[in-house]
């Protein structure tokens, strides 16, 4: 395959997906779970009629919540398992048994599936350390591919196999991101610190896969440099791991899809973002970090 000779429709298909989930980002922004901003999150389920015959919906709920329990700023998403995720304000356990007995008393039994709450000061020291984990990732990454590759200065700098490394994380990282804000925007899915860890198992598989080919080039250079042009060195590496990558990336694939579908609920949306930033990072392993570095070296020598 003439990878790097056709680089730029790869390139261009990566810019589509960069540039369009960084619109959906600013359009329909993220929706910060209470791990961050702090609050309840409650997942009920009720039966599906009240008493007197009345079918409970999110509406119904949500009014009862106003005006019975007097909670103001309530959000309430219906679940596909024939539940409610309720998110409101932060409350004390005493409250929560109340409100609990309230429920009982309003719809008959309910059924508890989650409850969670957080004050406003843990939720912003957990943001905090969210944005240093994904720095401090970013930044050891860059630092280890550098020293890694510093043996091979001729015809790339080491640093810029790190550069290229970081490039290829944000187009992972962004066009994930981008398919959070469209799930926030049409299934209300909120960014909590699960999906903070998924986006660093993408980043983690990612520069994985690209550190293989980055490798696979490193060797062909030092024994090819004299008798091959770059581009063609790195054609020939991509090609000689191209198998490799996409055979270990089908395996997770298969065990992501089969948690996907008979695993919990609560982690659904979870395994569904690491499953897409699983594709996104060996497409970009193969089709943007080393068609990255051959333009780079390309510009240089202009």
């Amino acid at each position: 395959m003439n990878i790097i000779g056709h680089r730029k429709i790869f390139l261009s298909i990566s810019g589509i997906l960069v540039i369009a989930s960084i619109i959906a980002v600013v359009v329909f922004g993220l929706k910060p779970g209470i791990d961050f901003v702090g609050g309840t999150l409650w997942q009920l389920r009720l039966t599906q009629t009240n008493a007197d015959g009345t079918r409970i919906n999110a509406d119904l709920i949500k009014n009862f919540f106003e005006e019975e329990l007097a909670v103001k700023n309530i959000t309430i998403y219906p679940s596909e398992d024939k539940s409610f995720l309720i998110r409101f304000g932060h409350i004390s356990e005493i409250e929560h048994q109340q409100y609990i007995q309230a429920f009982n008393n309003k719809f008959g039994e309910i059924e508890e599936m989650r409850y969670e709450t957080i004050g406003p000061t843990i939720g912003v020291e957990l943001k905090k350390k969210a944005i240093w984990a994904i720095i401090l990732v970013l930044l050891g990454i860059s630092l280890y591919i550098s020293f890694a590759f510093r043996k091979v200065s001729y015809p790339i700098k080491s640093w810029k196999y790190g550069i290229i490394a970081l490039i290829t994380l944000f187009h992972d990282v962004s066009i994930s991101v981008g398919f959070l804000a469209i799930f926030g925007w049409q299934l209300g899915i909120e960014l909590d610190t699960n999906f903070i860890v998924a986006l660093l198992v993408i980043m983690g598989f990612s520069i994985h896969d690209t550190i293989v080919v980055f490798d696979r080039i490193r060797e062909n250079v030092l024994i090819n440099r004299h008798r091959l042009k770059l581009d063609e060195i790195i054609n020939q590496s991509v090609n000689q791991t191209i198998m490799r990558s996409i055979n270990t990336s089908f395996t997770l694939i298969l065990v992501l899809l089969t948690l996907f579908f008979i695993g919990p609920a609560s982690l659904k949306y979870f395994i569904l973002v690491i499953l897409l930033g699983t594709i996104i990072g060996t497409y970009s392993s193969i089709f943007v970090a080393s068609p990255l570095l051959t333009i780079w070296h390309k510009s240089d020598k202009k």
